[in-house]
């Protein structure tokens, strides 16, 4: 059997070849955590060196990359983009007779483009008109996409994850669930705001994607982008770019940037651009 050092560079490449996803050196403590998940999950009875022979001959492909997918979230992350979302680009939608058309392009067990559907309701709401809205959620991970399509999340009483101007009664139904503590309830999304998001796989590193040039109003891809190179975000993003309309609002993350694109947008915002023009 390989060395350690030998087998996480293995890994490494595997996962780059079928992501684009680019891991740190010092991830060999999470590494040998995500093989024995791997193993675990694919019922696996021989060594390591034969199952990642068996996924580079295209077998267990999809189970090696939801083990190596991060998939850290919350509801309302980075509070200020949903903000920006409520007060600046929804208005110009209510009434309007068109439909905005969002993007969430990670969107993990689901909390992001929820936050987003919470948004659009609660703005309709406080504007006392009607925003028809459609927002779509990809990620990689099979897993977690199965996860968000459920929509049931644990709720801590004493949580601060939402802001003051969401109530998740309004969004969310109550669970009984016996194994919770008293301090921890299972909720689940309500209809409205599930029928908004349509979740799908999708690959952010492969050459195109399914959706028609300039689709997208608002564009979400925060967060994901660290975890490629640096000429791999650039590319993503360019691809990201060519389905956003132009005068659409792509908001990133706040350790990521616009790399080549800033001629082609305006800074209104933390890590919030308006496409101002098309990049060729």
């Amino acid at each position: 059997m390989a060395s350690d050092r030998v087998l996480h560079q293995r890994v490494k490449k595997i996962l780059y070849s079928l992501t684009g996803i680019t891991l740190a050196e010092n991830k060999d403590i999470m590494i040998a955590n995500r093989l024995h998940k791997l193993k675990r999950d694919t019922k696996y009875t021989g060594d390591i060196d034969h199952l990642l022979d068996s996924i580079e001959e295209g077998s267990f492909t999809m189970e090696f990359i939801n083990s190596f997918t991060t998939n850290k979230t919350h509801f309302f992350r980075e509070e200020f983009h949903f903000t920006d979302l409520r007060d600046r680009v929804l208005p110009s939608f209510a009434n309007a007779g068109k439909e905005i058309k969002m993007y969430c392009s990670a969107s993990s067990t689901g909390e992001e483009p929820y936050s987003m559907a919470m948004t659009v309701l609660e703005t309709q709401e406080l504007l006392g008109s009607r925003i028809n809205a459609s927002i779509i959620a990809t990620d990689i991970d099979t897993n977690v996409l199965q996860y968000a399509a459920n929509g049931v999340y644990r709720y801590a009483k004493s949580s601060k994850e939402f802001p003051d101007w969401i109530k998740p009664p309004k969004f969310f139904k109550k669970r009984v669930n016996k194994t919770l503590t008293s301090e921890e309830i299972l909720i689940k999304v309500k209809p409205e705001l599930q029928k908004m998001v349509t979740f799908q796989v999708n690959n952010l590193n492969d050459n195109s994607y399914p959706f028609e040039k300039e689709y997208f109003d608002v564009i979400f891809c925060r967060n994901v982008l660290i975890y490629f190179s640096s000429e791999d975000q650039n590319k993503i993003l360019k691809r990201l770019f060519s389905h956003l309309k132009i005068g659409g609002t792509l908001y990133l993350g706040h350790s990521e940037n616009p790399h080549d694109l800033i001629n082609y947008v305006d800074r209104v915002g933390q890590n919030i651009f308006i496409k101002t023009k098309e990049c060729n």
